[in-house]
């Protein structure tokens, strides 16, 4: 297959996928969140807000609060970053106003808060994925934080969150509603992460013996895992040290601890949770991150 036609399959690909992400997200805002007055943070929680305030849908708000943020990222970071993204506001725009024809799925706030925020992330991790942003604040802090370096990215979704649901507690005249939406976004928070970053977290694992051979045959050998070897010199005696260093999937790890005490019960281990992993078997994105 020539390259060429590789490439527009790529293309084809991502664009469905976020297509269909898009369309996943406009179906939490339109059918869960915005029927019981949730703002849970970010543009489309502002969308829903000003929807109370402006005879406009709630899907059009959301795409016309996002012009003026697209030109201002196409500025900062260029038209390609922006090209998917405008795509996804798109579908995300469209979708969240042919959803709402169909009504409310839940006039129940709590489920809503929790359905709402699982399809949400659903929404956003596969746009997110697929080398896209659902626009809005994502762009917005990446432009704060090339002015502002030090400020740290989640202090600022976290102040800005704050900022919209505060507002439309406001607006609703309604404590519950705040209280939901925060349920939302803490929902949103944790299932997106599974979905970019995987449930299970790994085990980084550093292995000092003075039989690391033996150990790092047999890991190599049972666990078909990358094994690293580091220099290392004893503060005490100044002796040299071979220290093993893996990362292993967490139910893995148990195997390593029995070849290390099978080989070496003297061994020193250290194990400790690795939450983000980036190379062969793991992560594979080395993109520009927020």
């Amino acid at each position: 297959m020539q390259s060429g036609q590789k490439g527009n399959i790529y293309l084809l690909k991502k664009f469905a996928v976020i297509t269909l992400a898009s369309f996943v997200y406009g179906a939490a805002i339109s059918l869960l969140i915005d029927p019981n007055n949730l703002a849970p943070g970010g543009i489309s929680g502002l969308s829903v807000v000003l929807n109370r305030v402006i005879p406009l849908e709630t899907g059009t708000i959301y795409f016309l609060v996002n012009i003026p943020i697209m030109l201002l990222g196409m500025w900062k970071f260029g038209y390609k970053f922006i090209l998917s993204t405008s795509w996804a506001i798109l579908m995300i725009s469209l979708s969240t106003n042919c959803f709402k024809t169909i009504g409310a799925l839940t006039s129940q706030p709590i489920l809503a808060s929790i359905f709402g925020g699982v399809l949400s992330a659903a929404g956003i991790g596969y746009v997110m994925r697929a080398g896209a942003t659902t626009g809005g604040t994502d762009i917005i802090v990446k432009c704060l934080k090339l002015k502002k370096p030090h400020l740290k990215t989640g202090s600022i979704f976290l102040g800005m969150d704050i900022m919209i649901i505060l507002t439309g507690g406001i607006v609703f005249r309604n404590v519950d509603s705040v209280l939901y939406s925060l349920i939302s976004v803490a929902v949103t928070s944790v299932v997106l992460d599974m979905i970019l970053y995987g449930r299970d977290e790994a085990k980084m694992i550093f292995v000092i013996s003075n039989a690391s051979d033996a150990i790092t045959a047999r890991m190599l050998k049972e666990l078909d895992t990358g094994v690293t070897h580091l220099s290392g010199t004893g503060a005490y005696k100044k002796e040299d040290k071979q220290v093993i260093l893996c990362v292993v999937k967490k139910q893995s790890a148990y195997r390593v601890e029995e070849i290390v005490k099978q080989e070496d019960s003297n061994a020193f281990m250290i194990i400790t949770n690795a939450t983000e992993i980036y190379g062969e078997g793991y992560k594979s994105y080395f993109g520009e991150r927020l």
